[in-house]
């Protein structure tokens, strides 16, 4: 009886011992999506509160470079190229640091998005952007460090950071007429070479329309600024297949001699298979 209870005993204290607490984070994570314009917009970062301490110029000193949050650095993360105070950023993630002042903060976005806090050795080639912008009076108290997404507009949004009674707003400009006038203008132009392209090869892989996909092939291939081998080659066995043998050996031997030129080896075997078959080597 007395071994049995031992073998309890130590059962339960393994299983406590394996067991982990859990408790809420001092500092929660969030993360925001944001859509502005056609951009997709990522915000992550950690949400330290007040818990009745100074902050800006106390538990975050004045004009020291700051993690803008707590834990890991607060990363944005844009799906197309944006502009920050007249500076284009590339698509992708940037890192956001400030420097609190009394009455305007720097804000950086900086290209090493993977850092824990501040970067042990900053390195100025990283800033992608910088920025200063004044700070705004609250007229109460934010407790949780807070960032947002305000005035939203088709080509704009302020990058909000707010905490204690503190207001910055960091005003970022999206391409979005840019994004739009190029999609407008693509459209009405009607379907490109590719596009043309695309369809012919479908129609002749799944057995619709061979003369359909005839015109189309013939469509791409002149609406194309530079010849291409593999347009050639996928005019040779359309025309082959709607049974005009004369135009499938002239697009061959054309996509022969771009594979050639291109120096690409399976394309020069492919297109002499095809003119062998067809007699015409």
């Amino acid at each position: 009886m007395k071994k049995i209870f031992l073998f309890v005993f130590a059962a339960a204290l393994s299983v406590s011992l394996q067991a982990q607490i859990q408790t809420p984070a001092p500092s929660p994570s969030q993360k925001i999506e944001q859509k502005v314009g056609l951009t997709d917009v990522t915000l992550e970062y950690s949400r330290p509160a007040m818990r009745g301490r100074t902050i800006f110029g106390g538990l975050v000193p004045y004009d020291k470079m700051w993690r803008t949050g707590a834990n890991a650095n607060t990363k944005i993360t844009f799906s197309d190229p944006v502009e920050v105070g007249g500076t284009k950023l590339a698509a992708g993630s940037y890192a956001i640091y400030t420097k609190p002042g009394k009455t305007n903060w720097d804000v950086y976005f900086y290209s090493d998005a993977n850092n824990w806090g501040t970067p042990q050795e900053w390195d100025d080639s990283k800033v992608a952007a910088k920025v200063t912008v004044p700070s705004y009076p609250m007229p109460m108290d934010i407790e949780s460090f807070t960032m947002s997404f305000d005035d939203v507009t088709n080509d704009t949004a302020n990058l909000g950071i707010l905490w204690e009674k503190s207001y910055v707003g960091v005003p970022i400009k999206f391409n979005t007429d840019e994004m739009v006038s190029a999609s407008i203008n693509q459209v009405m132009n009607g379907p490109s070479a590719n596009d043309y392209y695309a369809a012919a090869v479908y129609y002749l892989e799944a057995g619709k329309d061979i003369n359909k996909a005839k015109s189309w092939i013939d469509t791409a291939i002149e609406l194309r600024e530079q010849p291409a081998f593999w347009y050639h080659r996928q005019q040779s066995l359309i025309y082959a297949k709607a049974g005009d043998k004369k135009g499938a050996v002239q697009a061959a031997q054309k996509s022969l001699e771009l594979a050639k030129a291109a120096g690409n080896d399976d394309y020069i075997a492919l297109n002499k298979k095809s003119l062998k078959e067809w007699g015409a080597m």
